[in-house]
C-alpha cells in the first residue's frame, strides 16, 4: 500500500547523501511473493556501500489511525448515512463515526512503519555498451505491460498465497479517502453518501494489482528535460511513425470545437454501456494488431539490411 511513499523517501534520502539531484529512470515489479522490488537506472557514480546505507537507512511512517481490529465484521451491520450530519453513524446506536481529522489528531503513534528488505544489488554501467542496452531493455519492457500481466500464479500454492494476500487488502485503507476506514469506526476523508462501507474502487485492493497501485514506470523530471506530457507525445509520434512506415496513416481529428460532458442516464440516444465496452476493447485489439504489424515489418526491413 504504502511503497510508492517508500521509493520517494528513499530518492530524498540519496540526494540529500551525495549532495546533488539524482536522476533516475525506474520500475517497479512484483515478486513471485507479490511483495514490489525496484529496479531503477541511475545518472552518475554512486559508491555501492553507499546505496545499501542509504536503503538500510530509509524508512516510512505512516501516521494514520490504527486499523489492526474492525469495528464491524463480516455479516454485521454497517455505519449508515446521516443525511442531517453528513456523516456516517453507528446503525444501531446512531451515533456519528469519528471524523478522519479528529482520528489523525489523536495518532500519537505510527499505524505501520515500512522499510526495504535487505536485499540490495547494485552495478555499475557503461553507456552505449551491449549490457547497457540489455538493462535499458529491461527497464523499458513494463512501459507496455500492465500489472496484471506479471502478477500470475503458476502455482497452486502461490494461487493460495494470492488469495490470502487479496483478502487481507479487502479490509486494509488505502488512502484517507478509502471507504474501508467505514470498517473500523472511522469517517474517512470526503466521505459522501454515495460511499460504500467497505468498498473502495482504488487499485490496491483489486486481485489483479494485489496492493500495488499507481505508477509502473518512474522517471524523474530531469532526465530528459521534458514533462510527462512532453513523453505522451513523443510515445504517440513514434507510433505514428512507425504505421505511415506500413502505409497506415492515422487522420488528426480536432477536437479543439467539442464540448465534453457526462452522459444523462435518462438520455434516449445514449448507446448501451456494454455497446461501448466492447467497440471501445474492438478498438484497442486493432490498434495492437496495426502495431504488431508495423513493428514485424521494421524488424524484417533491418534483418533484410
Amino acid at each position: 500500500m504504502h511503497f510508492s511513499s517508500l521509493v520517494d523517501r528513499w530518492w530524498q534520502n540519496l540526494r540529500r547523501v551525495v549532495g546533488w539531484d539524482v536522476q533516475y529512470f525506474a520500475t517497479v515489479e512484483p515478486q513471485k511473493r507479490a511483495a514490489p522490488h525496484l529496479h531503477a537506472a541511475i545518472r552518475g557514480s554512486i559508491p555501492h556501500e553507499l546505496l545499501k546505507l542509504v536503503t538500510a537507512a530509509t524508512y516510512h511512517q505512516v501516521w494514520w489511525p490504527n486499523h489492526d481490529e474492525r469495528v464491524y465484521q463480516d455479516g454485521e451491520p454497517l455505519p449508515v448515512w446521516d443525511i442531517h450530519l453528513a456523516a456516517f453513524v453507528d446503525p444501531t446506536s446512531r451515533v456519528p463515526l469519528a471524523a478522519w481529522d479528529e482520528a489523525v489528531q489523536e495518532v500519537d503513534e505510527p499505524a505501520h512503519v515500512v522499510r526495504y528488505g535487505v536485499q540490495v544489488h547494485s552495478k555499475g554501467l557503461l553507456g552505449g555498451t551491449e549490457e547497457a542496452g540489455r538493462h535499458i531493455g529491461y527497464l523499458t519492457k513494463y512501459l507496455t505491460k500492465s500489472v496484471g500481466e506479471v502478477v500470475e500464479a503458476t502455482s497452486d500454492r502461490q494461487a493460495a498465497h494470492h488469495d490470502r494476500l487479496h483478502a487481507e487488502l479487502a479490509v486494509t485503507p488505502c488512502s484517507p479517502k478509502c471507504a474501508v476506514w467505514l470498517l473500523y469506526g472511522i469517517n474517512p476523508k470526503g466521505a459522501t453518501s454515495k460511499t460504500v462501507p467497505g468498498h473502495c474502487k482504488g487499485k490496491a485492493h483489486r486481485r489483479t494489482t494485489l496492493g500495488l497501485p499507481g505508477r509502473r514506470v518512474l522517471v524523474s523530471r530531469k532526465w530528459s528535460g521534458k514533462t510527462l506530457a512532453d513523453h505522451k507525445e513523443d510515445r504517440k509520434a513514434f507510433v505514428a511513425e512507425m504505421l505511415a512506415a506500413v502505409g497506415i496513416v492515422k487522420p488528426v481529428t480536432d477536437t479543439s470545437r467539442l464540448i465534453w460532458r457526462k452522459v444523462d442516464p435518462s438520455d434516449q440516444n445514449a448507446p448501451p454501456r456494454d455497446h461501448l465496452l466492447m467497440h471501445a476493447i474492438a478498438e484497442r485489439i486493432r490498434w495492437r494488431a496495426e502495431y504488431d504489424s508495423a513493428l514485424l515489418a521494421a524488424n524484417l526491413s533491418a534483418t533484410a539490411a
